[in-house]
């Protein structure tokens, strides 16, 4: 098993726009320093605890000030980027990172995001638009000769050579392309199913792992569709993780800090919204009104020790089946960055070298 980083990124309102920037590109530079594999950053655009509208000017810094971590998005929003910019920006990015760049797409899940682009999001317009994005932006990368792709959505042309010399010419670095990751989130996730088709990196989001053990099974849904035999090695799960010394103190610096506010202030309401609370319930007849910061923190996070977080850890594993890349949730500590710093660093030393058993039996399962 591998570890990452998702990043929503998540700061609190009040945090400056520069300030959270720079925030994340500390953690980062720990994330490189650490030995960790990888950091996927989300883009938003209407949600004040999620602001980030431009994941690559982040990950551009990013790539800058580390050497080995490998980074994306997590993922582009396809249906507010016309396909045809973003496949020569992305592609960009890639040459940047020498090699480093991973490629996340997300088809956008906020009705506020929904409403400032003008996309239906209610009917699916969102997914089908995902679908046709990410299909001419394969296909500029891929297809030699001239086309123009008439699509639902965007009309896109690649044209022959023009007064000797002016053609599409750029490409990503890596053949054919950067790594693509999708997040998949609800169950029976269609996103999944997309991953398993296509052959993408799945990943699934922060619920109870009785709800994310479904994920795997849009995986090889999708995957039946084209022969494909998907490799759990593949599929990250984003879990919400502080270690500390002891149980005591990560419980403390979790529900009693930045963790707890983010949830009880913006991740827990936006869920009652949507109707979303059963994804973090461990059984369905648990009522709402009992899925709190403390009910989540019990049931889904992973705190406590190195000893407890490693045996929490391998009791998801065993639950869902074993996947291959634990990807820790980002918050903002800059408050008690000597603590996140801790915490990614236990995690790292102290974690994983027990958990060095868990995978040799599955990796193709």
């Amino acid at each position: 098993m591998e570890i990452g980083y998702f990043t929503m990124p998540s700061h609190p309102p009040e945090c400056g726009l520069k300030e959270g920037n720079d925030w994340d590109l500390q953690v980062m530079r720990w994330l490189d320093e650490l030995g960790y594999q990888e950091a996927w950053v989300g883009e938003h655009h209407t949600a004040p605890w999620e602001p980030n509208p431009t994941p690559d000017l982040l990950i551009a810094q990013a790539l800058m000030q580390t050497k080995k971590l490998r980074i994306g998005p997590g993922g582009f929003l396809l249906p507010y980027h016309h396909p045809a910019e973003l496949a020569n920006r992305v592609a960009m990015l890639d040459h940047l990172s020498e090699g480093r760049l991973n490629f996340g797409v997300a088809a956008s899940g906020l009705p506020s995001d929904w409403a400032m682009f003008n996309v239906d999001g209610m009917s699916g317009q969102n997914r089908d638009m995902t679908r046709e994005a990410l299909e001419i932006i394969l296909k500029l990368w891929s297809d030699p000769a001239p086309f123009t792709y008439k699509g639902k959505f965007w009309t896109v042309t690649k044209p022959d050579t023009m007064f000797d010399f002016l053609k599409p010419h750029i490409k990503p670095l890596q053949a054919p392309h950067p790594p693509i990751g999708v997040a998949g989130l609800s169950k029976n996730s269609d996103t999944l199913k997309l991953a398993g088709e296509r052959g993408f990196i799945p990943m699934s989001l922060n619920l109870n792992p009785a709800y994310v053990s479904s994920h795997w099974d849009s995986v090889e849904l999708g995957a039946a569709k084209t022969g494909r035999k998907p490799n759990r090695q593949d599929w990250r799960l984003v879990r919400e993780v502080f270690v500390a010394d002891t149980d005591e103190e990560a419980w403390r610096l979790s529900t009693g800090d930045m963790m707890g506010r983010m949830m009880s202030e913006y991740f827990l309401p936006l869920l009652g919204h949507f109707g979303f609370k059963d994804y973090l319930k461990h059984a369905p007849d648990v009522p709402d009104s009992d899925v709190t910061v403390e009910y989540c923190a019990k049931r889904n996070w992973i705190v406590g020790s190195p000893a407890t977080v490693a045996e929490k850890i391998e009791k998801i594993y065993e639950e869902v089946g074993g996947f291959g890349v634990l990807l820790v949730f980002g918050f903002d500590y800059k408050h008690k960055a000597e603590a996140w710093h801790h915490s990614l660093s236990l995690l790292k030393n102290e974690v994983m070298p027990r958990l060095a058993h868990l995978g040799s039996a599955k990796k193709a399962a």
